[in-house]
């Protein structure tokens, strides 16, 4: 590993992608009619979900072959085009899936807008990402989503006060909503806004004082940074067996700087429950902070393992990084390498390649 670069910066560099990963997280893949045998359109959608974008393409240009769904293909080709970062050619097929649609809007037409302003905005089109978020509540006034998401456009775009606005009426729409003020915050803290993100969530404290759980009250605590408070609500939950409060728990002891207690927290929650591929993630970096090297492949690996885990550039990213901390740059290299087929677009990565070429 380049030396002196700090540790919490090669572990994904987080705020760097947060928006762009937020609004591709925006639509929800759809599954196919429940045939028994799969047609290939959903054959492709399930290569898309597997992330193999190429055999998605393949798939989808036999479903073309095969008379399918115009509209579900020029959907699919679009959204394997998005994952394989060729971001202008997914606009071109989102937007033919859009004019094979019928003349009324139909579900599949806003999700399809929305993985069409998700296109825009990483071909760099932001005002075009706008206008289909536009299109979106022009029909549904009352999709706090796409409110929210249009915000995120705008404030990375600088227009911060039109994105407050948007995210204002977010938060309108839906008060207890608590997910999504922690999202507020965390994007306007990305810009710089941190004062003005940390509105949000003391709302949500005092408008909801009477209402509000120990879990959403302690997540928030420690979003503020006041983690002594954090740790008392979430210790009065079970975060050997729940979630929610096994990560935030492990997350709040992470930032008073005792990993080992995290990864205990961690590591405890793994024995009832083997699915949640954040808590092994979360294992695995308090491992890497604690020179446990082997210990913490382990844990990127066991949750790599985790059938639609939801974060496996992450993960891989984690992985390559223990290879180089372990010294081993040679699977590093090739891991890095077969990395940036998967995610061409991140320019940390490649740089870090080329260090890893040099060894």
């Amino acid at each position: 590993m380049a030396k002196g670069k700090n540790t919490g910066e090669l572990y994904r560099n987080r705020r760097r992608l947060r928006t762009a990963a937020l609004l591709v997280a925006a639509a929800a893949l759809f599954a196919g009619c429940g045939e028994e045998t799969p047609s290939y359109t959903q054959q492709g959608m399930e290569a898309v979900r597997a992330l193999d974008y190429a055999g998605a393409l393949d798939c989808f240009r036999q479903a073309q072959d095969a008379g399918e769904d115009e509209q579900l293909i020029c959907r699919g080709m679009g959204i394997a085009y998005l994952g394989q970062t060729k971001y202008e050619d997914a606009v071109s097929w989102l937007e033919a899936a859009l004019k094979a649609g019928g003349s009324s809007a139909q579900d599949i037409d806003f999700d399809i807008n929305y993985y069409l302003a998700t296109a825009y905005y990483k071909a760099g089109r932001p005002q075009d990402a706008i206008r289909a978020y536009d299109a979106i509540l022009a029909l549904r006034p009352r999709e706090k989503n796409a409110y929210y998401l249009r915000g995120l456009v705008k404030l990375s775009g600088g227009s911060f006060e039109e994105a407050q606005t948007d995210f204002g009426q977010a938060v309108a729409l839906d008060s207890r909503d608590y997910d999504q003020m922690i999202r507020i915050y965390m994007a306007l803290e990305e810009y710089g806004y941190k004062d003005a993100g940390l509105v949000y969530l003391q709302s949500a404290l005092t408008e909801n004082e009477k209402s509000i759980s120990d879990y959403d009250m302690g997540r928030i605590c420690y979003y503020m940074g006041d983690y002594d408070n954090a740790r008392d609500y979430l210790t009065r939950l079970k975060p050997a067996t729940d979630y929610g409060a096994a990560l935030y728990l492990g997350r709040t002891y992470e930032a008073l700087g005792d990993y080992n207690y995290a990864s205990g927290i961690y590591a405890d929650y793994t024995q009832n429950d083997q699915s949640k591929a954040e808590i092994y993630n979360q294992l695995g970096l308090c491992r890497m902070k604690m020179g446990e090297y082997e210990e913490a492949l382990t844990a990127f690996q066991a949750a790599m393992n985790i059938e639609d885990n939801g974060m496996m550039q992450t993960l891989k990213f984690n992985e390559i990084v223990t290879y180089e901390y372990m010294r081993d740059y040679k699977t590093a290299a090739a891991l890095m390498s077969s990395y940036l087929q998967s995610y061409p677009d991140d320019a940390a990565a490649k740089r870090e390649y080329a260090f890893l070429q040099t060894r």
